[in-house]
């Protein structure tokens, strides 16, 4: 019987040795937005919960602490490096290096443009340009629904980042919905660079400009709910004077919804945590998990739902019957 309980007592050792020994490095963009809060919270957690050793770098929107960040993770001789880029493009040489430093490379949300000249052990991601078209078919859906559809109605869109995939796919999207909708006529577009803060700025600046704006696009709900506060300031009634449209779907996008300031939001999950656990877990078994990248199910969320929003005819949730369920 002792000898049993030793053994035992051995092979729990053995398996929280063998749990604590995996360590994960992540290279982060920063924290430019609810959604990207909600990410970084939602990897920790899920790594912490399986007593894994965790590390993390804030690049603070800049590539070059990206690039320093990842050198250090190989000089450290981490287990798995997982990386979302703050661009997608200039990763080419570091990229190589983590590659030759044969330490498993694992991508979340934003993707590399060279994703077929790296090795990677895999990929999770939303579907920017399908979110950029899901944007736009709602907007020319709700527009149909208020009898709108004949007139012409200005638009200004809120960019995400220049040179971020999350940007230029879901421009991507927009445009080739909006080439559909020639009464959708789209009078200026600027970045916000996903921030709150910018949105609020460039919003102010289109409304200065333009005497007529009809429907603001946002490429993040931050930059939405940024620009509400420049709209009100305008002395114009969010999400009535002006149909904003956003995409992530936070709490704080279903808040403004229900308060009736925004009209929709198309939803990209942050919650990549329980995801990324399970490629290690496989990976540690010794599972090859291909180069697909590997996109979540998501919907779009408005106030009273039923309009459709996609190409393939999904229509969109109430965000009063689905608040409860955010957890970011």
């Amino acid at each position: 019987m002792k000898k049993i309980l030793i053994l035992a007592v051995a092979m729990v050792m053995l398996f929280s040795v063998s749990a604590s020994a995996i360590t994960v490095a992540f290279s982060q963009i920063g924290q430019e937005s609810d959604w990207r809060t909600a990410n970084t919270d939602n990897i920790k957690a899920a790594i912490d919960a399986e007593g894994w050793t965790y590390v993390y770098d804030d690049a603070q929107q800049r590539q070059e602490n990206q690039v320093k960040a990842l050198r250090n993770f190989i000089s450290q001789n981490v287990d798995y490096i997982l990386f979302t880029g703050v661009v997608s493009t200039g990763w080419g040489e570091v990229l190589k290096e983590v590659n030759e430093s044969e330490i498993p490379l694992i991508l979340v949300d934003r993707m590399p443009d060279n994703m077929d000249e790296i090795e990677y052990a895999a990929a999770f991601g939303g579907d920017f340009v399908e979110e950029g078209r899901r944007m736009a078919l709602w907007t020319a859906n709700y527009v149909k629904k208020l009898g709108l559809e004949n007139d012409e109605l200005n638009m200004v869109i809120l960019e995400g980042t220049t040179g971020a995939d999350a940007a230029t796919g879901r421009q991507e999207g927009i445009t080739e919905i909006l080439a559909d909708y020639p009464n959708l006529k789209v009078i200026a577009s600027q970045t916000g660079n996903f921030t709150r803060a910018e949105g609020q700025t460039v919003m102010e600046s289109f409304l200065k400009a333009h005497d007529k704006i009809d429907i603001l696009l946002a490429h993040n709900d931050d930059m939405a709910l940024g620009a509400i506060e420049s709209i009100k300031a305008a002395g114009l009634v969010p999400g009535k004077d002006i149909i904003i449209v956003g995409c992530d779907a936070p709490k704080t996008a279903f808040d403004a919804i229900l308060a009736g300031e925004m009209n929709a939001t198309i939803e990209c999950t942050p919650l990549y945590g329980p995801f990324v656990v399970d490629a290690i877990k496989r990976l540690e078994a010794g599972e090859d998990l291909g180069r697909e990248l590997m996109h979540p199910e998501e919907s779009c969320f408005d106030a009273e739902g039923g309009i459709v929003y996609s190409l393939d005819g999904r229509v969109s949730e109430k965000a009063a019957d689905k608040i409860g369920e955010r957890v970011y």
